[in-house]
């Protein structure tokens, strides 16, 4: 597909008619919006311009309607800046509409990520206090009531309480309108937003899924029911609920790189490797459309994430060509939009360590370097830490235990870091980087022969693991530490006991190149040569044709082999 870029212009001749309404807007009004720093401009849009279909009701002047539906269509496709934009151009038009200001506000918020910085706070707060002096209906009023729940008082509460708030008052808004199909939706978010990012018992998401599937046969165009509904199902667990609509949602937005991408959550998680890849090739594509459209200076942050995700499944399918080749497009990157966005710096680690892990090139791995971004990594602890993890895995394999210890000492420095931030929202981020403290001080223990130790810690690894959501923005952990559990016992020679940790290991990341040829071998060893042939034949059909992996010749061999000697012995 080529992106083609459009300049979105919304000059309504009727528009012309309504500025005399303008300036008999009140002097306060007036001056209230001269302290706010509006995003301002072009709307600046890739592909087709489509971002879905929906009417929100509670826009103001007929005529901005349009223009009012697109900035909501935009904000559920999390086209935050272009969303804030196109709300303010409404109120530029029209600016005693309550709506627009809560569309700022809610562009500003954006839910599903990473919490609002101080001046967003600010900035929210001054939208809404503006919002709030101006006439309305109760409708209006309860929605803007509910936004300011999330900002009022932001200096003494905290995000995670906040967020709360938001979530009763949509609730409240959900239950009273029910014909109201945007307050449904927004409340699903909500819930979303607020659901235990640590645990897998998935109560929200499973309450918001269930919201989102009631509305989405009766508005199949709609961007947020779809989009929303794959955050939701984005784990092991719910995942094949929200196939159906994965290879729908970027039909239709095609227009947004994150709808491109978000497919891709579920095809990972269900192992479907082809379709993760076409996706965010994709979004990968419509994401540097949007760079050299707004003429950033770095790459857009969806090139980068789209990228940590094509890589995973390229190494899947034992692709490391193409997996080195999408890697060369971003590791000569140095500034990146936004600046401090985790989807944006979570890759510049990741994908690397990937590379060198998933092949178990330990010297690769022991030799990595940080990538020059521009910014403090010491102020990103949890990606800098996979760094710090595939090193210190590389060393710990290549008898360098000097550096090793070194790199788990620098790993527990940035896990006290991140509990010193005392964040709700990252408490995901502490897990895994306490799995990746565990994991590394097994295989060192392992590889001193201090064998005893060295199982007890990566079954830690495996337990603390288990009960550890994945976190949204990543494909999955850099090294399962399950799957690292069964090379262990393999070690060891216990095939049995690692067959079943292979075997549970591909329940929770189905079609992994290493879960695979893991089980094929243990299979082997255990004597059981009808699953090894199995596990072997899965591992064929996984694989791209382009793999030179040597565990690819090695699964064809042993199925030519016993093949045959199948056939002899049936003969």
């Amino acid at each position: 597909m080529t992106f083609r870029f459009h300049i979105i212009r919304f000059v309504y001749v009727v528009l012309v008619l309504l500025t005399t309404s303008c300036i008999d807007q009140s002097s306060k009004t007036k001056s209230s919006l001269a302290t706010v720093d509006f995003l301002r401009g072009d709307l600046l849009l890739c592909g087709d311009g489509q971002f879905g279909e929906l009417k929100f009701s509670l826009s103001c002047n007929y005529e901005t309607r349009p223009t009012f539906d697109l900035a909501v269509a935009l904000l559920h496709s999390f086209q935050y800046a272009e969303a804030e934009k196109a709300f303010v151009q409404v109120i530029d038009v029209d600016p005693d509409c309550p709506m627009a200001y809560w569309g700022v506000a809610m562009s500003i918020y954006h839910a599903a990520w990473f919490p609002p910085t101080e001046k967003d706070l600010i900035k929210g707060s001054k939208v809404l206090d503006i919002a709030k002096g101006l006439s309305m209906d109760k409708k209006q009023l309860d929605y803007i009531n509910a936004m300011d729940a999330f900002y009022s008082g932001w200096e003494t509460v905290d995000h995670t309480k906040r967020a709360k708030r938001f979530e009763l008052k949509m609730e409240e808004i959900y239950l009273e309108y029910d014909e109201d199909i945007e307050a449904a939706i927004f409340y699903a978010l909500a819930l979303f937003s607020t659901r235990d990012r640590v645990g897998k018992e998935y109560k929200n998401e499973r309450k918001a899924g269930k919201i989102l599937e009631s509305l989405f046969s009766e508005n199949p165009n709609h961007p947020g029911i779809a989009h929303y509904i794959i955050h939701n199902y984005d784990n092991p667990v719910l995942a094949p609920k929200g196939l159906e609509t994965a290879r729908r949602y970027a039909k239709i937005a095609p227009a947004s790189s994150h709808a491109q991408h978000m497919p891709s959550h579920i095809f990972t998680r269900l192992g479907i490797w082809e379709e993760s890849i076409a996706s965010n090739l994709l979004s990968a594509e419509s994401s540097r459309c949007y760079s050299e459209a707004a003429a950033l200076s770095g790459a857009y942050f969806e090139e980068l994430h789209a990228t940590d995700y094509m890589v995973y499944a390229y190494l899947q399918k034992g692709d490391n060509e193409s997996a080195e080749l999408q890697y060369n497009k971003i590791k000569e990157l140095h500034s990146f939009y936004p600046a401090n966005i985790t989807a944006a710096i979570y890759p510049i680690t990741a994908i690397p360590a990937r590379i060198a892990l998933e092949n178990r090139n330990w010297s690769e791995a022991a030799s990595l370097e940080l990538q020059e971004i521009g910014l403090d990594w010491n102020k990103f602890p949890w990606q800098k830490a996979i760094h710090h993890f595939a090193r210190g895995m590389g060393a710990v394999h290549t008898g360098e235990f000097t550096l090793a210890e070194k790199e788990v000492e620098t790993l527990k420095t940035l896990h006290l870091n991140l509990m010193a931030q005392n964040d709700p929202t990252k408490a995901i981020q502490v897990k895994q980087v306490e799995i990746q403290i565990n994991t590394t001080l097994a295989w060192m223990n392992f590889r001193k022969n201090n064998t005893k130790e060295g199982l007890y810690l990566m079954r830690e690894a495996v337990e603390i693991e288990k009960r550890t959501s994945k976190h949204p923005i990543t494909p999955g952990d850099v090294l399962p530490a399950i799957e690292l559990l069964g090379d262990m016992l393999m070690e060891l020679n216990r095939p049995q006991e690692a067959l079943a940790a292979y075997q549970e290991n591909l329940k929770l990341h189905p079609n992994r190149f290493n879960g695979i040829y893991g089980a094929a071998l243990a299979a082997k060893q255990s004597e059981n040569l009808e699953l090894a042939v199995v596990y072997f034949e899965k591992l064929l059909q996984v694989v791209s044709k382009h793999n030179k992996r040597s565990e690819v010749e090695e699964a064809m061999e042993f199925i030519g082999r016993n093949t045959r000697k199948k056939l002899y012995e049936s003969n």
